[in-house]
């Protein structure tokens, strides 16, 4: 039935504008509670007496959990309804962001922050995707997907700040309560949503489930355990990938069979999708691991507190939020492979300008023109990726392409932030050790005593939380230790910086296949939905 007036969802359907911002909230509270927590680090390890390393693993353990349970999530969307998992995933997200007002050690911050606030986002990432896909056609769908870009972008501008302020003036606590307020409000307004009906099959494939959460879930985990210096981080990792190999296989052979399966292995067969499928991933992968070392690095090395850590990384979300606003205006008519194509290149040359400047730099607006370019890059990438991964999905079939699309964010999100984490503490603890072993004015003694401590709890530290640390000890040897930190962390913050830089390259050399491909025009049109 494509007239409008005899379209019963059309004629329910609200002003598209006000359904869009409200579909973009979820999109905002998930970008915003990230952004907060990174640049909220430094007064988090302070206040709860944990460490950085124990902090950053709470971050990827919650991207991890997404990821994780985002593919059967997007099934239980499609069964229980994409509006209410919509609902239900705002207020698991409300629950996390309540249990940081009042969390008093970092067990709470993992079971409630990343375990339930984990889950939350893997309701809210495909149910949102799949509300936008159902209520908005053409044109429409596409600024109501660039609308989406631009709240994670606001998020992305507003969360350092945010949380630099209340951080700085107020509490670190402060601004998880703003989150609850903000869903609130959008709670509030649920009746402007409409629901999207599901017409498929609606049994659940629970092998297929169990294997995507073993497959995703362990590789990431396994990246995590070996952050904390854990045992089994091999045995992890293989469990994982074993589990995506199963999956894989898993999927085609209930295909074969006829059954209903957890995703449709068919939708890999469109080449658009597996290509917008792999450069989301990578985009993540790219923002992940940015977004854990610039934070440490500005908390850690330059001392900053959140609200200049917020203000330096400023230029990032500015420019993020500004391009991705802007991005329907300024690219025109050029295709989407060329815009995702000048988004990585951007992105990958602004990380690229960091890496020589983290060991030079003494105040953060050194970074002004490199964050500038990056976040330039990431804004033309996150008005472009949802539409253009999407567009061939018939509408029936939407809800399980938006979850694995949005399992391809969460688990680049997760990877990255876990690698870059991983990566940058086994740079330090290796040359920590190299240093120490090299000294002259540490004693054989003193030498083994810090490898010790290195085995078993290497993170990053300031060299005012060192000095104290070292209270007692002689003024040579606190000298020294304090030269053979600040140059292990340099070295390791860069070396953490080619994670990122890394996934963009790949980000680029994947835009020239895109190039290969013909434009598409978005699948199942509908008629009278517009969005103005």
């Amino acid at each position: 039935m494509t007239d409008e007036a005899n379209d019963p969802v059309a004629e329910r359907a609200p002003p598209s504008s006000r359904l869009a911002l409200l579909l973009a909230a979820a999109m905002f509270v998930l970008v915003v509670d990230t952004s907060l927590m990174n640049v909220s680090i430094s007064a988090v390890v302070d206040d709860l007496d944990t460490t950085v390393s124990g902090v950053q693993s709470a971050i990827a353990l919650e991207a991890l959990v997404s990821a994780a349970f985002i593919l059967i999530n997007s099934k239980v969307a499609d069964l229980i309804g994409r509006k209410r998992a919509y609902v239900l995933g705002l207020l698991a997200y409300a629950v996390g962001a309540a249990a940081m007002t009042v969390a008093q050690g970092l067990t709470a911050i993992i079971v409630f922050w990343a375990v339930v606030g984990g889950l939350g986002a893997s309701l809210l990432l495909p149910a949102m995707q799949s509300l936008i896909h159902g209520n908005f056609d053409g044109a429409a769908r596409k600024k109501a997907y660039a609308l989406v870009g631009a709240a994670a972008a606001i998020a992305a501008a507003v969360g350092p700040l945010l949380g630099g302020f209340v951080t700085t003036y107020l509490s670190w606590r402060v601004g998880f309560l703003l989150e609850v307020v903000i869903i609130a409000v959008v709670l509030a307004n649920i009746g402007l949503v409409r629901d999207v009906a599901y017409t498929g099959p609606r049994q659940i494939d629970l092998v297929g489930a169990a294997l995507s959460v073993v497959g995703m879930g362990g590789v990431v985990l396994g990246i995590l355990v070996w952050q904390e210096g854990g045992e089994a981080v091999g045995a992890l990792i293989v469990v994982g990938v074993v589990g995506l190999a199963g999956l894989a296989y898993w999927l085609v052979h209930r295909k074969r069979q006829g059954k209903p399966t957890l995703i449709d292995p068919d939708l890999f067969g469109f080449p658009h999708f597996r290509l917008g499928f792999v450069q989301q991933m990578l985009q993540q992968v790219t923002l992940g691991g940015a977004m854990i070392v610039l934070p440490i690095f500005l908390q850690m090395t330059l001392e900053y507190n959140a609200m200049q850590a917020g203000l330096s990384l400023a230029p990032l979300s500015l420019s993020m939020f500004a391009v991705a606003v802007l991005a329907g205006r300024m690219v025109g008519k050029r295709r989407a492979s060329t815009v995702v194509g000048a988004g990585f290149t951007l992105t990958t040359v602004g990380l690229l300008l960091v890496i020589p400047i983290v060991p030079r730099a003494d105040f953060g607006w050194w970074l002004i023109g490199p964050l500038v370019l990056a976040g330039s890059g990431l804004g033309l990438l996150v008005s472009q990726l949802n539409n253009y991964t999407l567009a061939p999905i018939q509408e029936e079939r939407v809800s399980e392409a938006a979850g694995v699309n949005s399992a391809a964010g969460s688990f680049g999100l997760s990877f990255g932030l876990a690698v870059a984490g991983g990566i940058m503490l086994a740079a330090l603890s290796l040359g920590f050790t190299s240093r120490t072993e090299a000294s002259t004015v540490l004693s054989p003694g003193q030498q083994e005593q810090i490898a010790e401590v290195l085995e078993t709890d290497a993170q990053v530290m300031s060299d005012t939380r060192l000095d104290a640390a070292l209270d007692g000890q002689p003024d040579d040897v606190r000298a020294e230790v304090l030269r053979i930190n600040s140059e292990a962390r340099d070295v390791s913050l860069r070396v953490a910086l080619l994670v990122p830089v890394l996934a963009g390259l790949i980000g680029v050399l994947n835009s020239f296949r895109m190039s290969r491909l013909p434009d598409i025009t978005p699948a199942a049109p509908r008629e009278g939905t517009t969005l103005g």
